[in-house]
């Protein structure tokens, strides 16, 4: 995830850690929490650049890629 993350070039520059808070080899569940640091009071940036959907695309599209 460090790797996805820190060379976004929509998130890269905002992006400052990720960590496994939980993992279970039974169900294949993994929760992550991934720390960004925000410019103060953006208009529409927490909406539309830090929207969860946003952040999970990222993911999904480097796993596309890869395939």
């Amino acid at each position: 995830l460090t790797d996805v993350y820190s060379s976004s070039p929509a998130l890269g520059r905002y992006f400052r850690s990720a960590q496994v808070v939980y993992f279970s080899n039974e169900s294949s569940t993994v929760f992550y929490q991934l720390e960004f640091s925000v410019p103060p009071s953006t208009e529409g940036f927490m909406e539309n650049t830090m929207n969860p959907d946003f952040i999970r695309n990222i993911l999904r599209q480097n796993i596309y890629d890869e395939d």
